[in-house]
């Protein structure tokens, strides 16, 4: 779409009254497809409307919390937007989450229903074993027998064949979404997003980064991750439907098959993903119909860019920023518009500010915390009285810098930010210079405390298949890269980086493995 064909406020009307408008208009039109089967709107309409008289009948009320614990699959949107119709809470979780931790979102958000897929209903009855809130287990697919269960555990299909819910009247500054996001110590912590923050966000991102010429999208991302939240509000903003090819999980031949079987314009993916899809003969497959890769979550290597621009130079590779606090958009880069290492431009609706410890930089290129203010920011996090949002600005956490043109530049996190004799050692520099020798596939670094130096930082490397190189030579290698308060006096070579369950780099299981 043209930016003039699409919608032109952000905020100011509720997910299900837009989804309602949306869907009218698209009619019969062609919306998802998964696994060989293709759902026009209306049809996706009816069946969602359908469940949310069912999660009515089964007792959900305006403001009630629905969590949401399955591979993507169509159930996963059918559920979202059945439980706003019904005026719920959607609260989506990882299925990788463990009993604990699934045990802890419930009862902590207060759960009254949960839904999910017969692989994970052992998971699920335990954790509900302990969520004296919940009042039923819905499943989509055919039920094993599940034992006794502390509540009862009932057929999404009956459920969806009830008669269609009306809509709930919903304030659109009221909550969305509470979605549970982990720091480096103690429990998730429930985010608070609301229907303004997720349909600003899907507004922003469609305005920078879809034209009428993109006709299909293919959705790798967990939808239960914010990052694959945001993009599937995105088809709510547009006059014309745009085609979402959803995959249930990534690896990357299915993808390669379905980006070519669906000619597929455009795909969100995590840098993880990308570095996967190199190590498979891209040329074999017919990617012309692809035009533009927007990266997430995690920063893009230069040397995976360089490799993407070298084998599949017709496909435009962008970076976006953002994080859960944030509805997933900071920033984006414009159709045409990027700049290499960049992160983009502030998001339309965006301000972006870097807070230096003394005050906002009043220069281009001075390094401080990331801070934004715009409708996407967050509510508030869940059960907390202390403030997320200080006078308007989020802080991020993160250490960036804005150049003269305005193109944000993200340097690292501030806690990865390792301080070895007084100076600032950013992991992310030592990363991009052990990535570009040839053996090399992947590497993270963290800081490890020292006697002497105060931290001190240690790589962990996964070599490409085939490949011998020693720790010397990595060392060597990184001395003549960097300068030498930065390059590290430690390497470890190891089978695999350890990745968490959306494709960043688990520095607390490597700070484990440094000890």
């Amino acid at each position: 779409m043209r930016r003039e064909q699409m919608r032109t406020e952000p905020t100011g009307t509720s997910l299900p009254v837009l989804a309602e408008q949306t869907w009218s208009r698209y009619g019969d039109q062609l919306v998802t497809v998964f696994e060989g089967e293709r759902w026009s709107a209306d049809r996706l309409a009816e069946r969602s409307w359908r469940f949310a008289g069912g999660l009515t009948r089964l007792g959900l009320r305006p403001g009630d919390r629905l969590v949401v614990c399955m591979a993507n699959c169509l159930e996963v949107g059918i559920s979202y937007h059945a439980g706003w119709r019904a005026g719920a809470v959607v609260t989506p979780v990882l299925f990788l989450l463990t009993e604990t931790e699934l045990a802890h979102v419930l009862v902590d958000s207060q759960a009254r229903l949960i839904v999910t897929t017969p692989e994970f209903l052992p998971k699920v009855v335990a954790a509900a074993a302990n969520a004296p809130e919940l009042r039923a287990i819905v499943v989509a697919g055919d039920i094993p027998d599940p034992g006794a269960t502390p509540v009862p555990v009932l057929p999404f299909a009956e459920l969806a064949d009830a008669e269609p819910a009306p809509l709930v009247d919903t304030d659109p500054s009221g909550l969305a979404a509470l979605l549970y996001t982990g720091g480096t110590t103690g429990r998730a912590k429930g985010v608070m997003l609301s229907h303004d923050a997720l349909s600003a966000a899907g507004w922003s991102a469609t305005m920078t980064g879809i034209d009428e010429q993109m006709q299909s999208s293919l959705l790798p991302l967990p939808l239960a991750h914010v990052y694959g939240l945001m993009v599937s509000t995105m088809q709510l903003h547009m006059s014309q439907p745009m085609t979402s090819v959803l995959m249930r999980w990534f690896d990357p031949a299915s993808w390669l098959a379905l980006a070519q079987a669906e000619r597929v314009n455009t795909s969100p993916v995590v840098p993880t993903m990308l570095r996967l899809l190199l190590q498979h003969p891209l040329e074999d497959y017919d990617l012309s119909a692809l035009r533009r890769l927007t990266s997430g979550s995690a920063p893009l290597p230069a040397e995976v860019r360089l490799e993407w621009n070298r084998r599949q130079p017709h496909i435009e590779i962008v970076e976006g920023y953002g994080c859960t606090e944030t509805a997933a958009i900071i920033s984006s880069c414009p159709l045409d518009v990027q700049r290499a290492g960049s992160v983009g431009l502030p998001a339309p609706i965006a301000e972006v500010g870097i807070d230096t410890g003394e005050g906002p930089a009043q220069a281009a290129d001075v390094d401080g915390e990331i801070c934004v203010r715009g409708p996407m920011l967050l509510s508030g996090y869940w059960g907390d009285t202390e403030p997320a949002v200080v006078d308007g600005w989020f802080h991020t956490g993160d250490v960036g810098r804005l150049d003269a043109d305005g193109f944000l530049y993200i340097v690292d996190r501030i806690k990865d930010v390792i301080i070895r004799d007084g100076f600032n050692v950013y992991p992310r520099d030592i990363e991009e210079a052990l990535l570009t020798h040839p053996a090399v596939l992947n590497c993270a670094v963290i800081g490890r405390p020292d006697e002497r130096h105060g931290e001190v930082p240690v790589a962990f490397v996964e070599l490409r298949p085939g490949a011998g190189v020693s720790t010397d030579e990595l060392r060597e290698y990184a001395k003549s890269q960097v300068s030498a308060a930065k390059y590290p006096r430690e390497i470890r070579i190891v089978d695999q980086v350890p990745l968490t369950s959306v494709g960043k780099v688990d520095r607390k299981r490597l700070r484990t493995l440094a000890d």
